[in-house]
């Protein structure tokens, strides 16, 4: 894939909308991080793409355990792979660690850089730190995967949690290829004036990809505002721009996705899945099956 102008294309120009899942936290629901979850996601949920979000700071993150972390997301990754889906590899902290970042994306680009199926996405979710201090770590972090691999896309966090798109529309970063900048929406908190800042990064030819979502508060809790949801999807649709709901997770709030009955493995039943589950399957479903 490339980005061409605002859109996310295939080898033949066409635009492309990936549609799919992000695993919750690998530290604290290691479970599903295996190759089955993944090719039920794929075959079941008509996800055309999986999120792999490793956990950095916390306990059991990659800071204080790196071989296991890598182990989990690789598990998410060889298992997209065999699907013939997209994965993302998400940097999944809320503050910058360009040193530890770097090591890590270089280690990822000489494994799996071959592979069109990988995207890195080097900052979940910056929270206080400043556009000036997010786009400083994200040209390092660019440069050490394009050392690897020139051409796979790269996501580009924003602050406060993905919201500011607007600010990286007025100083985008300069001189990089394939390059996406994230944008983060929970439906019953963020509404049109969120989607006004997408409208306005758009027009000044900034590429967007939502790479976490979902129809609830952004707490993760409160009830799914359906109606908010799909206007959000009707947008992305709209303009064509992928979209990824949160999370595959078992944890007693709205937006993890599955029951504690659910396997580790996939072969979930609909009995197995919250409301947001059966709302995210059913619109991945539909649109991925629908669309190209």
């Amino acid at each position: 894939m490339s980005v061409v102008g605002t859109q996310l294309t295939n080898q033949h120009g066409k635009p492309v909308v990936l549609r799919g899942m992000s695993f919750g936290w690998h530290n604290w629901w290691p479970r599903f991080y295996n190759k089955e979850a993944v090719a039920w996601l794929a075959s079941n949920w008509k996800c055309n793409v999986v999120r792999a979000a490793m956990g950095i700071e916390p306990a059991k993150g990659y800071l204080k355990d790196s071989a296991d972390s890598k182990e989990k997301i690789e598990a998410v990754i060889n298992g997209a792979i065999d699907a013939g889906i997209y994965a993302i590899i998400d940097w999944h902290s809320h503050n910058i660690q360009t040193k530890e970042a770097k090591g890590f994306f270089t280690e990822m680009a000489t494994k799996y850089g071959k592979y069109p199926n990988v995207i890195y996405e080097i900052f979940n979710e910056p929270d206080q730190e400043s556009w000036k201090e997010v786009k400083a770590y994200s040209e390092e972090v660019i440069a050490a995967i394009r050392a690897v691999d020139p051409d796979n896309v790269i996501l580009v966090g924003n602050p406060h949690w993905d919201q500011d798109v607007h600010l990286v529309a007025d100083d985008p970063l300069q001189h990089q290829t394939n390059i996406m900048y994230t944008l983060h929406f929970y439906a019953a908190t963020h509404k049109d004036e969120l989607r006004k800042r997408g409208d306005y990064a758009l027009r000044k030819g900034i590429p967007i990809f939502i790479s976490e979502s979902a129809g609830m508060e952004a707490s993760g809790n409160g009830a799914l505002n359906d109606e908010e949801w799909q206007r959000w999807i009707d947008w992305a649709e709209r303009n064509k721009i992928s979209w990824i709901t949160w999370s595959v997770s078992d944890k007693d709030e709205t937006c993890s996705v599955l029951k504690k009955t659910a396997a580790s493995t996939g072969e979930w039943k609909e009995e197995d899945l919250k409301a947001s589950g059966i709302r995210a399957r059913e619109l991945i479903r539909k649109y991925n099956s629908s669309k190209q």
